[in-house]
C-alpha cells in the first residue's frame, strides 16, 4: 500500500488528553459499524477505564471493535479488564507479547508505537497521545505535553485501508492496495490536503524520515521541530544545519524536564554541532515533552507518533499525518511559539558540554553511532513479531492467546 495526497479534508489539532480524549470518546460513542484502535500504552487508570467503558458500550450495541496494543507498552492490563471487552465481542490483540525474564520485559525492539483510531470510515485520529492519565494537564508536574490530529474527509479512507491491510485475514485488502501506487509528492499544493505516512520494517523503513528531509530541503523561511526523544540520524542533523546555513530559521524544541534523564544526555551531545550550524535550540521546562510535531514555512506540518530517535526511525512501527493547510499550520505555529516564549529556555554556549577529551570522545562516538545505526539494526535479533489475540474469557492472560504471524496472518505458528 502507498497512499497519496488527499484534498478536501477537515483537520483539527488536539492538544493533550484534555482535548484528545473527549474527541475520541465522542466519536466512539457515535460509532455505528466499525472501530479500529491502535495504541502503544493503555493503562488501567481513570482514562483507561473511560476508554474501556465507551468501547464496551459500542461492542454491546453491535459495533465491530478491534483493538491492537503493544506487548511492551501495555503488558499489565488485568484479566478482568480485558475479558469484559472480549466477552462483549471486542477483538483484542497484542503486538509481540513476550514473557518477562527475571521480572524484566524482553520485547525491547520493533515496538508497535502507532496511535490511530478509525471510526466508521468517517473520522480518524493520528498522533502521539496514549491512553493514560499522564496526558491530562490535571495530572500535575509530570503531565505530558503532546498532540494529535482529528481528521474527516478522503484521507480517512487511506487510514482505514492501511488498518484493514494490516489486520490478520485481510489478504484481499493487501492485494488491492499493492496495485494502487500514487505519488507522494504534492504537485499541486493547496489547502486541506493531507498525506498519511508510516514506518514499518518492510517496504516503508524510512518514509517518515524522508519527508522530514524533504521538508528541510524545501524550507525557505522557518522550520520548527518539537520532538520528545531527539537523537536522529546523521542525515537529518546535516539537513537541519544546511537549512539554517542558507538562512532558514530552524528552531528545535526538546525536553528540558524529561521523563527519562538519558534523553537530555543524548540530545546535549548534539547541541554543539547544531548550534554551530545556526540551529536555535529550546529546552521545554514546564513538564515532560511527549510531542512529535513539526512545521515548515506557512503551509507544511506533521503530527504523529514518530520520535526522531533510533527506535522510531529504524525499528518501531510508526504513523504520521502530513498536512498542507495554512490555517492548521498557523494553529500549530501559535501553539509552539507560545511554548517557546513562555515555557522554554534557549540553549546557549554556556549550556553546551565543555570541550574536553572525554566530551569530544562521547560526541565522536554519538555521531558514528547515528551514522551507522540503520546498518547496525540488521545485527539485532531478527525474530518476526507476532500478533496475539486474546480469546474470551481470558484464562492466563498472554499465555492462552492464539499467536498470529502478521506477515502471514492466515498461518498460526
Amino acid at each position: 500500500m502507498k497512499c497519496g495526497w488527499r484534498e478536501g479534508n477537515q483537520i483539527q489539532l488536539l492538544e493533550n488528553g484534555d482535548q484528545f480524549y473527549p474527541a475520541v470518546f465522542s466519536a466512539i460513542e457515535n460509532a455505528e459499524s466499525k472501530i479500529i484502535l491502535e495504541t502503544f500504552i493503555w493503562f488501567e487508570d481513570s482514562v483507561g477505564w473511560e476508554l474501556h467503558e465507551v468501547l464496551l458500550n459500542a461492542a454491546r450495541r453491535g459495533v465491530n471493535v478491534e483493538v491492537l496494543l503493544d506487548g511492551y507498552g501495555s503488558p499489565d492490563l488485568s484479566d478482568k479488564f480485558v475479558s469484559e471487552l472480549t466477552m462483549a465481542g471486542v477483538v483484542f490483540r497484542y503486538y509481540d507479547p513476550r514473557p518477562r525474564l527475571f521480572g524484566m520485559r524482553t520485547n525491547l525492539f520493533r515496538r508497535m508505537h502507532r496511535k490511530i483510531v478509525v471510526v466508521d470510515a468517517v473520522v480518524a485520529f493520528v498522533g502521539g497521545i496514549n491512553y493514560s492519565a499522564e496526558h491530562m494537564t490535571t495530572y500535575g508536574p509530570e503531565a505530558k505535553q503532546d498532540y494529535a490530529v482529528r481528521v474527516e474527509g478522503p484521507v480517512v479512507e487511506d487510514i482505514l485501508q492501511f488498518e484493514l491491510e494490516n489486520l490478520p485475514g485481510n489478504a484481499e485488502a493487501r492485494r488491492f492496495w499493492r496495485r494502487r501506487h500514487r505519488p507522494e509528492e504534492n504537485r499541486t499544493p493547496g489547502e486541506a490536503q493531507t498525506l498519511f505516512v508510516w514506518r514499518d520494517n518492510n517496504e516503508h523503513r524510512d518514509d517518515i524520515e524522508r519527508h522530514y528531509l524533504k521538508m528541510l530541503a524545501n524550507a525557505r523561511r522557518e522550520v520548527i521541530i518539537a520532538n520528545a526523544y531527539f537523537f536522529p540520524g546523521y542525515r537529518l542533523l546535516h539537513a537541519m544545519r544546511n537549512a539554517a546555513r542558507r538562512g532558514v530559521r530552524v528552531k528545535l524544541v526538546v525536553q528540558g524536564e524529561p521523563d527519562m534523564p538519558i534523553v537530555k544526555v543524548g540530545a546535549r551531545l548534539l547541541y554543539r554541532y547544531l548550534l554551530k550550524g545556526g540551529v536555535q535550540i529550546f529546552e521545554y521546562q514546564r513538564r515532560p515533552l511527549h510531542g512529535k510535531v513539526a512545521l515548515m514555512d506557512d503551509h507544511w506540518a506533521t503530527v504523529g507518533s514518530s520520535n526522531l530517535d533510533p527506535l522510531s526511525l529504524s525499528l518501531n512501527l510508526e504513523a504520521n499525518l502530513i498536512v498542507h493547510d495554512r490555517a492548521f499550520n498557523q494553529t500549530l505555529r501559535d501553539n509552539l511559539s507560545d511554548i517557546i516564549a513562555q515555557d522554554c529556555r534557549q540553549v546557549d554556549s554556556s549550556m553546551v558540554p565543555k570541550r574536553s577529551w572525554w566530551n569530544l570522545s562521547k560526541s565522536v562516538l554519538a555521531f558514528h553511532f547515528l551514522r551507522h545505526f540503520p546498518a547496525m539494526v540488521g545485527w539485532l535479533p531478527a525474530h518476526t513479531p507476532k500478533l496475539a489475540q486474546v480469546s474470551p474469557p481470558v484464562q492466563n492472560s498472554l499465555e492462552t492467546q492464539d499467536r498470529i504471524d502478521p506477515e502471514n496472518p492466515g498461518v498460526k505458528p
